[in-house]
């Protein structure tokens, strides 16, 4: 086996203000080892023994997030890994596998505090080197956060826009598909014979119904009474698939007394084609009308979507609408809750005081929050509810629910960046960091109480005076 030269470790920058004796020293303390293609050199759950510099070959790192294998990177040559001075690192949490021939330098965790004591200027270099490390680590896991948050939100958008663009599509082809057949009825109308004023009347009952469609629903026992009563009735007058229409008409609360108000000034035999006249302009009505109901769903997700990210305002400190936050925040996770068949409850009074500060990064202390409470009852439905009042010139915001808890050993570490009581993949440990920051830099602070039924998070933040 080749040995380890000083030129060796002069290629690692690391090492460029090292002095040979340091390095030396190095040389003398540690071992080289060859690795085969497939070989590990550190498996998930081993003890962390060893500072490793890679000579040459290469190192894939997997990790296993959901007990599934995922890539997350590698270690090519001249590249130092592994356990340095001052690391708090215990165990591999992945492995570690060489792809190609490999040629490490390792040294045992036995000499680092020879390192320590009695070579600076070689333990800075790592230092720094640790530091560094911690530094791409920190910006990894947060962007990772900020992904994991962004698929969330997107995946619950995409659900709640689906259902209202897919209503879109249903009614504009029923309404095209019916708009086909109104020739037909226009047909039969032009052929019957009314007075101006006969068409004024019956316009007028079938208007008026359409302005004063209500917008409750009927009992199912009241809804089917007065659709058998109107088809009866209309089948009794000659009109065709009187059971179809009945129940377009029971929409609008027509009653058989509306149709005898027609049957008075309408002759029989021209009776069931002003009927059917009706029906059409009732039905071309109802599918405009779920059109219009569906548009508006998305014009209304999309203003949530702005206001939550506040899109389009300025990003300086500026008078911020609480409630409006909160409640754009709980559209965008309203797939979430849904899905969990969770209850939310808002009641954050009115004429709320407004407090100064970045809306989009309050949002995220909201979000953060409530995504909490609604993982903490995932095991099954629950009730997030969300309140406020003042106190000495702060405006309070707390947002409780009825999961199982927190446990005491865990309470005084969830502001731990990094702490996480989640599967692997499943959160990064720096929701409630980002959150702490956030609220101090606005001159806050939060206080948590949580027992077995009941987590409160209580956010105070000072109001504008």
């Amino acid at each position: 086996m080749t040995p380890i030269t000083l030129d060796d470790l002069r290629k690692f920058k690391e090492f460029d203000e090292v002095p040979d004796d340091q390095l030396n020293w190095l040389i003398e303390v540690g071992e080289v080892i060859e690795l085969e293609p497939n070989e590990f050199i550190f498996r998930r759950g081993q003890a962390s023994d060893h500072m490793t510099l890679i000579l040459s070959g290469k190192i894939d790192v997997y990790g296993y997030p959901n007990e599934s294998k995922k890539y997350f990177g590698s270690f090519e040559e001249n590249s130092i890994t592994g356990l340095l001075p001052y690391s708090r690192l215990t165990h591999a949490n992945g492995d570690g596998m060489a792809v190609k021939p490999t040629r490490v330098f390792s040294v045992h965790r036995d000499q680092l505090q020879a390192m320590i004591q009695n070579h600076y200027e070689l333990t800075a270099s790592l230092v720094h080197h640790m530091t560094s490390r911690v530094r791409e680590f920190s910006q990894s896991r947060m962007q990772n956060e900020k992904l994991m948050a962004l698929g969330k939100i997107s995946a619950g958008l995409a659900h709640e826009l689906n259902n209202p663009a897919s209503a879109i599509v249903r009614s504009s082809q029923a309404l095209k598909s019916h708009l086909k057949q109104v020739p037909e009825g226009f047909k039969q109308v032009m052929e019957i014979d009314v007075t101006p004023e006969i068409t004024d009347e019956v316009s007028k009952l079938l208007f008026t119904k359409v302005e004063a469609k209500p917008e409750e629903r009927l009992s199912l026992r009241d809804r089917n009474r007065l659709e058998d009563e109107i088809a009866d009735w209309l089948e009794d007058h000659g009109v065709e698939d009187g059971f179809e229409s009945a129940e377009n008409f029971v929409e609008y609360r027509f009653t058989v007394d509306d149709f005898e108000e027609v049957a008075e000034v309408v002759k029989d035999k021209d009776l069931p084609a002003v009927i059917n006249w009706m029906n059409q302009n009732l039905t071309t009505d109802r599918m405009v009308d779920e059109i219009e109901q569906a548009s508006e769903r998305i014009a209304g997700i999309i203003k949530s979507v702005k206001s939550y990210s506040y899109m389009d305002r300025d990003q300086d400190l500026q008078p911020v609408d609480v409630s409006e936050g909160i409640e754009s925040t709980v559209t965008m996770l309203n797939h979430k809750i849904k899905k969990g068949g969770h209850e939310i409850e808002i009641d954050l009074g009115d004429n709320v005081p407004k407090v100064k500060g970045l809306p989009g990064e309050l949002n995220q202390v909201w979000t953060n929050i409530i995504d909490n409470a609604i993982d903490a009852m995932k095991d099954k439905p629950g009730r997030v509810r969300i309140v406020s009042f003042q106190t000495e010139g702060m405006l309070s915001i707390c947002i409780e629910d009825n999961g199982p808890g927190i446990p005491e050993d865990v309470k005084t570490r969830i502001f731990e960046p990094f702490f996480t009581t989640k599967a692997m993949g499943e959160g990064t440990g720096l929701g409630l960091d980002v959150v702490m920051k956030i609220i101090k830099k606005h001159g806050g602070e939060i206080v948590v109480n949580s027992q077995p039924g009941r987590t409160r998070f209580e956010v105070r933040l000072p109001i504008m005076n």
